[in-house]
């Protein structure tokens, strides 16, 4: 009688055709048993007494698309795959808590993390070995994939004592990470010993930390920020401004469509991994509006507003019937028509062609060139031409990027995975807003607007966020991560609109935090809330990875709202988080930047105070002046009629001078003069803030 597998591999068991994520469908048609992480999954496992294989992905991996087309494919693959194993497939963006612990276990076996993560699990869902790629025959001084499945398999079956104590090892470890060091206060001060020991260590001809592969690492450059405009460091903002040029004269920035690519593979910046993340462009579009009101450089300025174009125009998520949603679309891929940056990369006869007699000049600044710069092809950048050239001959080539980006519209484009994630959202809602007041783009705005209200009431059901949203279903529990960065753009709307929904929208959120996530025993947030059930482990981090951790956004959060409400709780609550993870700088401080950015905001709060009527003539003059200012430390209210501010902030009770609208400043307990006139005002912000406690 055949066993359980062969039957249902017969019948065709795959099981991801029901699913909502571009990238499990992408799997669908697999001769793999897939399944989605579940509880069929591990009762199976259980039943069949097999270990589970758990390979985790997304759609715009590259090397996931690699491993697909050598190995899930392949029925030979699949049949092993099938007999010896119950195989689960996760998009690691519907469940980054998964995927957290497991890139964890991984490390803690010694190996580099990355995707597509391939883990061998026991049927309770625990880890006992892994990899991330693994080729289908042996290369890369790799093992082929047939043979490392034949060799788990066979110490699965006769070898269970060195698969538990694998287990016992892990599962503690894992515990213990869960468990950070706690030391105390963090003192003001060590944020300028941290930035100097960062700046240095950046690259002082091409920007960007190590060597390749490149990140754009924008949780770190804004500490840099910060310090440059904190202490007048020369050596922080060069290292900010040199690594910032580089991306966005680089081939990592898309030339014709805007948007930045996740990394470069070489020192330069010139070699993109091709795919486009939405939290990525949110971040670094929050960093170049730092940028540019630190600066006022124009190049900061038109990446910003071309980033923003591309998120308009390619990043707006579908509902069901196919009509825009107001929310944003998680990534573009890397690949097209199987080619890794197909869609993207140019010959110079494909450029000839389209460009006529203004080929020659386009060619000379972008880099075109027979040969290419990459694969026999050429990737677009102005690396050699880093310098604006006069306003016509900009024109001229804005022309012909206009005409090439028509172009390329007419190609294959790359898989587009448009799921709205609550925490990604977040982050671009926050930097639309931003850039919205800084450069006095009212749509930008009304944009981020829509998106927040997409979120807040479709991905919530009965209070509680979830964390992922396609074409009309909503997917899994929310985690730390989405709470923490919709408060973050909760607080920021309410800034910008003066609306109390708001502002009772992050502290409701926060409260659910409170609730569900919080530490009581050693302070902090978990990951995941006290009610999900299908995780080993309930990890508990301050490590920034691509995107802020939710603890150091949650200081950042907790700040502003002490600062906006008056209450004492929040002020404690950051106090805890922070000191909940203070030993971990003793350790590594560089995963850390969004907790020590939280750290200034809450004992650096520059308060701004606008009464008179928003909408008024000389309110927009006073707000105009404070959002050309770069001020990451900005807590702003504006009080209208029938307003009030809480009863403890420095600036209550204050009103207008003359009857005109009036400024307070208000650094610690002490607000500045009345200030009506917008030149006094500019002159008031660029006074430094020392450190006062609340």
């Amino acid at each position: 009688m055949p066993d359980s597998s062969q039957t249902e591999s017969a019948a065709g068991a795959n099981r991801l055709a029901q699913e909502t994520s571009p990238y499990l469908l992408q799997h669908k048609d697999n001769p793999v048993d897939w399944h989605p992480w579940g509880p069929d999954a591990l009762a199976k496992a259980k039943r069949d007494d097999k270990p589970i294989l758990l390979s985790v992905g997304y759609a715009a991996c590259h090397w996931c698309h690699v491993m697909a087309h050598e190995s899930f494919e392949d029925p030979d693959i699949a049949e092993l795959m099938n007999r010896h194993f119950v195989n689960v497939k996760v998009d690691r963006e519907e469940r980054p808590d998964l995927d957290t612990i497991y890139q964890q276990a991984l490390a803690l076996l010694g190996e580099h993390g990355g995707w597509p993560l391939t883990m061998f699990l026991t049927p309770d869902g625990h880890p006992f070995w892994g990899g991330t790629y693994f080729p289908k025959q042996e290369m890369y001084g790799r093992p082929g994939f047939a043979r490392v499945l034949q060799a788990i398999a066979e110490v699965y079956r006769n070898e269970p004592d060195k698969v538990r104590k694998n287990v016992e090892g892990l599962s503690d470890a894992l515990r213990n990470l869960a468990k950070p060091q706690a030391a105390g206060e963090v003192t003001p001060e060590v944020l300028d010993e941290v930035a100097g020991r960062l700046a240095p260590e950046v690259d002082t001809t091409h920007g960007g930390l190590g060597g390749p592969p490149k990140f754009p690492q924008p949780t770190i450059l804004k500490l840099l920020w910060r310090a440059h405009l904190r202490t007048g460091d020369a050596t922080a903002q060069q290292a900010v401004e040199v690594t910032l040029r580089n991306m966005c004269q680089g081939g990592i920035y898309d030339h014709l469509g805007g948007g930045f690519a996740r990394y470069a593979t070489d020192a330069r910046w010139l070699v993109p991994h091709f795919e486009k993340m939405l939290y990525d462009n949110a971040q670094i579009l929050e960093l170049l509006t730092w940028a540019w009101q630190g600066t006022g450089d124009g190049l900061y300025g038109e990446r910003a507003r071309e980033t923003v174009d591309w998120l308009h125009r390619e990043m707006i998520a579908l509902d069901a019937d196919g009509q825009p949603t107001g929310a944003f679309a998680a990534t573009l891929d890397a690949d097209s028509e199987g080619e890794e940056g197909r869609f993207y990369v140019w010959t110079e006869a494909e450029i000839d062609a389209a460009l006529g007699a203004e080929a020659d000049l386009f060619k000379r600044f972008y880099d075109v060139t027979p040969d290419g710069n990459w694969e026999g092809k050429t990737i677009l950048n102005r690396l050699q031409a880093m310098e604006p050239a006069d306003p016509a001959t900009e024109a001229r080539l804005a022309d012909c990027r206009r005409t090439l980006l028509r172009t390329r519209d007419e190609r294959v484009r790359p898989g587009w995975d448009d799921k709205v994630l609550a925490d990604w959202n977040g982050l671009t809602i926050h930097a639309l807003a931003e850039a919205s007041a800084a450069f006095g783009e009212p749509e930008w705005l009304a944009s981020a607007e829509r998106g927040f209200g997409f979120v807040a009431e479709t991905m919530q059901v009965d209070g509680r966020l979830r964390h992922a949203w396609r074409r009309g279903q909503l997917k899994h529990a929310a985690t730390l991560d989405d709470y923490a960065s919709l408060i973050r753009a909760a607080l920021t709307l309410f800034e910008h609109t003066g609306r109390p929904r708001y502002l009772d929208l992050a502290r409701n959120w926060t409260a659910t935090l409170d609730a569900h996530h919080w530490d009581r025993d050693g302070g902090g947030y978990f990951a995941t809330a006290d009610d999900v059930d299908d995780v080993i482990v309930r990890t508990k981090s301050a490590h920034d990875n691509a995107q802020p951790a939710g603890n150091g956004l949650m200081v950042q959060n907790l700040a502003r709202l002490h600062y906006l409400t008056g209450e004492r709780t929040a002020y404690e609550r950051a106090e805890a988080v922070i000191a909940a993870f203070s030993g971990e700088l003793q350790r590594n401080f560089v995963p850390l930047c969004a907790l020590l950015n939280g750290v200034e905001l809450l004992h650096r709060g520059l308060q701004i105070v606008l009464v008179g009527d928003r909408e008024a003539a000389d309110t927009q003059a006073l707000l105009a002046r404070v959002h050309a200012c770069c001020l990451p430390n900005r807590i702003l209210r504006v009080v209208g009629s029938g307003d009030s501010l809480p009863e403890h902030h420095p600036a209550a009770g204050k009103g207008q001078s003359g009857g005109r609208a009036t400024a307070y400043v208000c650094r610690g307990p002490t607000c500045s003069l009345p200030l009506t006139d917008p030149d006094t005002l500019d002159r008031e912000l660029a006074a430094p803030v020392e450190p006062a406690s609340s």
